[in-house]
């Protein structure tokens, strides 16, 4: 048998200017599970919060005084449930984790995702550390 001799290089520069791509980082979110649900340009924890569950709100949508967040969810829908709110009732789309059939997120528009105006990640539903439960998961329980 021939002989199999491989070789690489690898080649860096301590000089370079980081780039746009370089600078604008992706964060990667996973259920509970473990399996892969969210990629965003931004930490879920910069965005604000709804005050009615605390839900994280993700804008989909460019206004006049916001722009629209980049990112990519892999869930799968869910049935649709009504929910009593103190003003009256409020319809939500779920989104569920394709393994676990966790509840995810929501939004108010039928799917697909970014139909609507906002995302909303429930609070305790994903985590940056795959296989590890996020800080405050069971905190209602």
């Amino acid at each position: 048998m021939p002989k199999v001799v491989s070789r690489s290089a690898v080649s860096s520069s301590t000089d370079a200017q980081p780039t746009a791509s370089s600078a604008a980082a992706l964060r990667v979110y996973y259920c509970i599970c473990g399996e892969f649900i969210l990629v965003i340009d931004t930490n879920l924890s910069a965005l604000p919060r709804r005050q009615s569950d605390q839900s994280t709100i993700i804008r989909c949508r460019e206004s006049d005084t916001a722009a629209a967040r980049v990112f990519k969810l892999n869930a799968t829908s869910g049935d649709p449930i009504l929910i009593e709110r103190n003003g009256g009732h409020e319809r939500q789309y779920r989104f569920l984790c394709p393994r676990c059939t966790l509840p995810i997120g929501y939004q108010s528009t039928s799917p697909p995702v970014k139909s609507g105006p906002f995302l909303y990640i429930l609070p305790g539903a994903l985590t940056q550390m795959q296989g590890q439960l996020p800080q405050g998961a069971l905190d209602d329980e």
